[in-house]
């Protein structure tokens, strides 16, 4: 692992579950590549922290896995209190692809929804190949510009204030389509 002070504690900590919960299935890094198809080279140098995960790459982990992305990164932080102070939540960003997610209300043991903030620069493109879960809930509220969405095949097109919900079986895509970023909250349930 790299020197705690180039890795932010979360990328080290969240370096550091992704090995274990490898190790918690029996799985190899090649029977994990083969699952995932990512490769082996990249699965082990995520797991040392020497590179931080995409976030198309960390859904296909957890997809693996059988976690939302939510709840991985709710894992690898301490017990949230019952107040999340704007504060205290942990924001996730992947620079390649213009994605920042916020862990507005992270997910909590008993509890079967979340709320997380999504915000996409202009260009954004994100695919996602399935749900972690499959048939988890969405409710995506869009709070400035504008976004399309494509999930189970159905392709949309929501401007500020729209809303879509739907449960999620198959892959998704999210685009940022106007000239200005996109914010949206999105509402997770699980079955």
């Amino acid at each position: 692992m790299r020197d705690s002070e180039t890795v932010a504690p979360l990328e080290a900590r969240l370096a550091t579950r992704l090995g274990d919960l490898r190790l918690e299935r029996g799985w190899s890094l090649e029977e994990l590549a083969r699952r995932t198809g990512i490769s082996r080279s990249t699965l082990s140098r995520l797991e040392r922290g020497e590179i931080s995960p995409t976030a198309t790459l960390l859904n296909t982990l957890c997809a693996a896995y059988e976690r939302t992305m939510s709840r991985l990164l709710a894992e690898v932080e301490a017990e949230p209190p019952q107040v999340v102070r704007a504060a205290a939540q942990p924001v996730w960003r992947d620079e390649t692809s213009g994605f920042a997610r916020r862990s507005v209300s992270p997910p909590h043991a008993g509890l079967r929804g979340e709320v997380v903030e999504g915000t996409l620069r202009p260009g954004a493109d994100i695919a996602y190949d399935g749900p972690p879960v499959p048939g988890v809930e969405q409710h995506i509220w869009v709070l400035e510009g504008a976004v399309g969405i494509t999930a189970n095949g159905q392709a949309y097109e929501l401007g500020a204030g729209d809303c879509l919900r739907f449960r999620l079986w198959g892959s998704s895509r999210f685009r940022c389509v106007g000239p200005d970023p996109v914010r949206y909250a999105l509402m997770v349930v699980l079955p």
